[in-house]
């Protein structure tokens, strides 16, 4: 499958999510809040200012961290336009909200103090791209707090990558890769980023934060 094709595959379903994907007709993407718990928690560790969410959806991350700290600057990006109007329906203040692709990101360089990245970087084609964009937008000392699916083993990380994927994008999704803390961590690495704790937790999650040093 080509880039564009996986691409296509995710637009197409992500827009068909936009409208339920925080309601009870959620399905599979209810999941996803199982994500925001850690993820507060990991940015309560140090001070930000300026915070960009890639793959933000209809920011359900965004609006728990605008209600906890609306002193803060938001950017959200996401490659769906449904999701992103969905986003900014809930008018939320100094959020700003962009429709597009999270592997070139259309920021200034060393934009933001941290980069959250949930549920969504397995749908990246060209997923170095997004690790050096990252590094490009994030001040020297920032951080990118990155949640994932993975699997504790690497023969339940080959089924899912060589026989549940390929099913699933027959029926849309456009998910491309598992990844390994491992292949997080060479993924940092070429981009010029120090991966600080990689972790398989539960729900099949990888939970995975990494430095840009100054």
């Amino acid at each position: 499958m080509t880039d564009k094709e996986f691409k296509e595959l995710s637009l197409k379903e992500f827009t068909k999510a936009a409208k339920v994907y925080e309601t009870d007709k959620g399905g599979v993407y209810k999941m996803c809040k199982k994500d925001y718990p850690d993820v507060l928690e990991e940015l309560e560790k140090e001070d930000f200012t300026d915070l960009l969410d890639c793959g933000c959806g209809p920011a359900p991350m965004l609006s728990l961290l605008h209600e906890k700290y609306p002193d803060k600057h938001y950017t959200g990006i996401d490659l769906t336009p449904e999701m992103i109007e969905v986003a900014k329906a809930k008018n939320m203040d100094d959020v700003k909200l962009v429709v597009g692709d999270c592997e070139n990101l259309p920021f200034d360089k060393e934009s933001f103090d941290a980069v959250i990245c949930c549920q969504s970087f397995h749908h990246y084609p060209n997923v170095q791209d997004f690790f050096y964009s990252v590094y490009r937008v994030l001040r020297p000392g920032g951080r990118l707090i990155l949640r994932d699916m993975t699997a504790k083993t690497a023969p339940v990380r080959w089924f899912f990558n060589n026989v549940e994927i390929p099913i699933v994008n027959h029926v849309g999704h456009g998910d491309v890769h598992v990844y390994s803390v491992e292949e997080v961590e060479d993924l940092c690495r070429r981009a010029g980023l120090r991966l600080e704790s990689g972790e398989k937790r539960g729900f099949f999650r990888l939970h995975c934060v990494a430095r840009k040093d100054s």
